[in-house]
């Protein structure tokens, strides 16, 4: 007979469950304790980091894709006899040097002959060949004075006087020609080199140009070439897909004595195009773009700015995202949590490469999205799966959460590259296009006025042009001020850098 005092199985059952209960609070309370005290770990450890470590954004993966892993464990055999023995002989050929050889120099370089005699008496001898020694020189840039000179006639009987007819030029009545004002821009914008130093460098010339001179040359350039650059940005925007980014900069304000303003540059890139242009605006609010996007439609692919959202719901654009911001994130998190955060970037390092496959092998733009549904889908997929599974338990303010709600917060617009072959993975294009400005914000610090911000931008807008498509940006820009003056309205396409057939003369 059962024991009064003895619990029954049911309330035992009972004790048991409430027990499991607490115990699966308990543990999930240790977890959230744990992520909580691995969270202060990793604020201390960037702490230190800022304090005393280097700022780098790198990941080397652990594992090598597609690379088979070596049977370095092996069993050991033993053999009471040793195996007979032969000897191999065979020949191969011997390695060349992978040494390209030394430089040779481009053809357009003027070459400079001297020819170096014996000392001895060569009278009677035969020449039986040459010894050539390449020496590449440095001549500094000169500055030459071009004087145009127009004889004058007297017309018979009187009627009046006959002279030949002035060339246009980039400025009319200024001293200046193409080739200095392009050379002037050119360091500006490309080199970098404030005007200051430029006037230091004309000096050593004795050449005295106040800057106030050359500011207004950069000024009457900037007119002449504003109606090229309403035609860059006409081209960039009818483009059915662009990528945005956007860059502070600073401004002289005059009516805010002893501060600078905060202006930005949009820039948009069109990689179809291989065309940059550069937008300035007073702030970084969506008025700038809305206006300048109000009539594309196409694909746009940003960044996760949240003035981006906006024109992802106007009729006609889808949005794209930018897989390189996202990894960012979880590179940030490594520190964090190795484990989960390498798990993540070693997939992000998969689908880069399905894209660097479809690089290597010049594939269409039909042929990369076919290659990206059949491999970069799967590995997209099982990225979404793991990020949604770990964001349930991860804290929300730790790297690792931040990375995962940055991810799956955009993961609709991450998986839109694969909608057409000629989009970009990320926006690592646009992101090239923005470094010039950059640079330079950091040797000229500021722009002396919004128009001449606005004038800035003109100029970024063609070297950066320039530079995607490997053209010179000083026999660009010469080549357009000695044609512009002339040239005809309806044909200013032509003019563009990816257009224009570029004279060495």
């Amino acid at each position: 007979m059962q024991n009064e005092q003895e619990p029954s199985s049911k309330e035992l059952k009972k004790q048991l469950k409430f027990l499991a209960q607490e115990n699966k609070a308990f543990e999930e309370k240790l977890h959230v304790a744990e992520e909580k005290n691995k969270f202060l770990e990793f604020q201390l450890a960037q702490m230190r980091r800022m304090l005393f470590g280097a700022k780098r954004e790198r990941f080397i993966s652990n594992t090598t894709i597609d690379q088979l892993t070596l049977p370095f464990e092996v069993n050991e055999t033993t053999t009471e006899q040793a195996a007979p023995k032969e000897q191999v002989t065979y020949t191969r050929e011997v390695k060349k040097s992978k040494h390209p050889g030394r430089l040779d120099f481009p053809a357009h370089i003027p070459v400079e002959e001297i020819i170096i005699e014996p000392e001895q008496s060569t009278e009677g001898l035969i020449c039986i060949g040459q010894e050539i020694t390449k020496e590449l020189d440095y001549v500094p840039p000169r500055l030459i004075a071009r004087h145009f000179i127009r004889n004058k006639y007297a017309l018979l009987n009187g009627e009046g006087i006959i002279i030949g007819q002035l060339p246009s030029r980039p400025i009319a009545k200024g001293i200046a020609g193409a080739g200095l004002l392009s050379n002037i821009l050119v360091e500006k914008f490309v080199d970098h080199l404030p005007v200051y130093r430029q006037i230091e460098r004309f000096k050593r010339e004795d050449i005295k140009l106040p800057a106030s001179t050359i500011d207004s040359w950069i000024t009457q350039t900037a007119d002449l070439v504003e109606p090229l650059y309403n035609q860059l940005k006409k081209l960039v925007i009818e483009q059915g897909y662009i990528q945005s980014d956007e860059t502070p900069i600073k401004v002289l304000d005059k009516d805010k004595k002893g501060t600078t303003h905060q202006g930005y540059y949009w820039v948009y890139n069109a990689p179809l195009q291989n065309a940059v242009f550069y937008d300035y605006r007073y702030g970084r609010g969506r008025e700038g773009p809305a206006e300048l996007l109000k009539n594309f439609k196409g694909y746009l692919q940003t960044d996760g700015y949240s003035v981006y959202d906006w024109f992802a719901k106007q009729p006609g654009i889808t949005h794209v995202g930018c897989m390189a911001h996202a990894r960012r994130y979880f590179e940030k998190a490594l520190d964090y949590d190795a484990e989960k955060a390498g798990w993540m970037l070693n997939m992000i390092q998969a689908i880069y490469a399905v894209e660097r496959k479809a690089r290597e092998e010049n594939l269409s733009a039909a042929q990369r999205k076919e290659l990206r549904l059949n491999e970069s889908l799967p590995l997209m997929n099982e990225l979404g799966k793991r990020i949604a599974l770990l964001q349930k338990t991860a804290v929300p303010r730790s790297p690792m959460g931040i990375a995962l709600e940055y991810t799956s917060k955009r993961w609709d617009i991450l998986l839109n590259y694969l909608y057409d072959g000629s989009l970009e993975i990320d926006n690592n294009w646009v992101e090239n296009a923005i470094r010039p400005n950059a640079l330079g914000r950091k040797n000229y610090l500021f722009a002396g006025s919004h128009e001449g911000a606005k004038r800035a931008a003109m100029f970024y807008s063609f070297f950066g042009t320039c530079k995607k498509n490997n053209v010179n940006p000083y026999q660009w820009l010469k080549q357009v001020l000695q044609l512009l003056p002339d040239y005809p309205a309806n044909k200013l396409t032509d003019l563009l850098p990816q257009n224009l057939q570029i004279s060495t003369k």
